[in-house]
């Protein structure tokens, strides 16, 4: 039976505070709809501090900002990005368009086609997060999207210059300097001068998350991506330090993120809270970390890696870190995970910025139902059919024929019997339409 060494938020507050997230979403995402881009820029000047006639960014603005970085900057971000690229590629290739034969003269088929347009929000208004640029924009490129753009608040006040030469070398078409709600809903509704996309993607906070959510079915969205989740599940193989590390290199993402230590030894757990102890004294960001911890962190002893599994399909995280002795156990086994990550040679932050897998993740237990964003997640898998042979259009319309009548679809089995009469049988009845 697993024991909790220390718990998080009870279930009650979170729900109260996702409540609150809710009813301001549907606020502002009414204003916007009502009001375009005089809400826009209200919304940019209230919650971002920045006023401007045009929050599109100008090809001169765009080269301002590389002249910012240093070439060293710029070769890290082609390194990134050329991971994923590749990755991206290969999931791409992986997609094919089928058409076979199922019945003499019956052809189905199958093509995987892209959205018209998306739009990725990049967030950036503690960290300038460049790596969502990546994840978003250049898997949307190789799946063949025709426009994409891209929104990411300003940091300090200003467009943020990594983000932008991201978003740009990643291959953005419009480019944005909106943040939050407004950016979402800016893309989704559409205003005077942005034209609304048919889909959006990429991780943000709570409200983007919410956002997204109430906007879905008016566009289509990659995923719920909220506040970061981790769970490290890890036995007496490693040491507290390397568990404190990457469960505090997490929880710096927000006060909000989830990071929770699953584990077998009751000494690694001791030892894992005290180096969190000793961490949050000289981590930079840790007075993020530190809230994050004390409201959302938690510590679970388990009697076994069985009982560990349960727990951590239960739980459903977006980031899974196994660091045990049979890490690839967990690989065949675990059924509910954002990405996983094996061994202690890998992290999370790999996965957030350059390894080449997407860290656009379902959060909030979505990891029961989807996986991350990937190629897939921009393209259509639209299906069509063609019948050659006037056998095979009869042999297939006297079963339609028959199970239409099964549901009492008259007009339906009509159109079945018209094409038997034309091309099999021509004392086929009409289905109780008189002659």
């Amino acid at each position: 039976m697993a024991k909790w060494l220390k718990k998080g938020a009870e279930a009650e507050a979170i729900k109260n505070a996702d409540r609150k997230v809710r009813d301001t979403v549907e606020q502002i995402l009414a204003d916007i709809e009502a009001r375009g881009d005089a809400a826009i820029r209200e919304l940019s000047i209230r919650f971002d501090k920045l006023d401007r006639a045009d929050y599109r960014l100008t090809d001169a603005e765009i080269q301002a900002c590389y002249e910012q970085l240093s070439e060293r900057d710029i070769a890290d971000i082609a390194f990134a990005q050329e991971q994923v690229r590749n990755f991206a590629q290969h999931q791409r290739n992986s997609m094919v368009d089928i058409e076979v034969e199922t019945l003499p003269g019956v052809i189905l088929g199958h093509k995987n086609i892209p959205v018209n347009a998306a739009g990725c929000y990049v967030p950036g208004g503690k960290y300038p997060l460049l790596a969502s640029a990546h994840m978003s924009v250049i898997t949307a490129k190789v799946a063949g999207v025709p426009r994409i753009v891209t929104c990411a608040p300003p940091f300090n006040g200003k467009p943020a210059p990594a983000i932008v030469v991201a978003q740009h070398m990643a291959g953005a078409d419009e480019i944005y300097c909106l943040g939050g709600i407004q950016a979402v809903g800016a893309m989704a509704i559409g205003t005077e001068s942005i034209a609304p996309v048919d889909m959006l993607v990429g991780p943000g906070n709570a409200f983007v998350a919410e956002a997204k959510r109430q906007l879905f079915g008016r566009v289509g969205i990659d995923l719920f991506a909220g506040p970061t989740e981790t769970l490290v599940i890890a036995d007496e193989s490693v040491d507290g330090e390397i568990c404190a590390t990457d469960l505090l290199g997490q929880a710096e993402h927000g006060p909000d993120s989830p990071a929770i230590l699953l584990t077998t030894s009751e000494k690694l757990a001791k030892d894992t809270m005290a180096e969190i102890q000793r961490l949050l004294d000289i981590l930079p960001t840790a007075e993020i970390a530190r809230q994050s911890w004390e409201k959302f962190g938690e510590i679970i002893v388990a009697e076994s890696d069985e009982e560990m599994l349960e727990i951590a399909d239960k739980l459903a995280f977006e980031h899974v870190q196994v660091m045990t002795k049979q890490p690839d156990w967990y690989l065949d086994n675990l059924r509910n995970f954002g990405a996983l990550f094996l061994g202690p040679r890998t992290n999370v932050a790999y996965g957030d910025k350059v390894i080449g897998t997407n860290h656009t993740l379902p959060t909030k237990k979505a990891s029961r139902y989807t996986g991350g964003l990937w190629v897939g997640k921009f393209l259509k898998t639209c299906s069509y059919q063609r019948v050659l042979t006037d056998e095979a259009s009869a042999l297939v319309g006297e079963y339609c024929s028959r199970l239409c009548a099964l549901e009492g679809f008259a007009g339906h089995g009509e159109q079945a019997n018209i094409r038997v009469r034309r091309y099999g049988h021509k004392d086929v009845p009409y289905a109780g339409i008189a002659e």
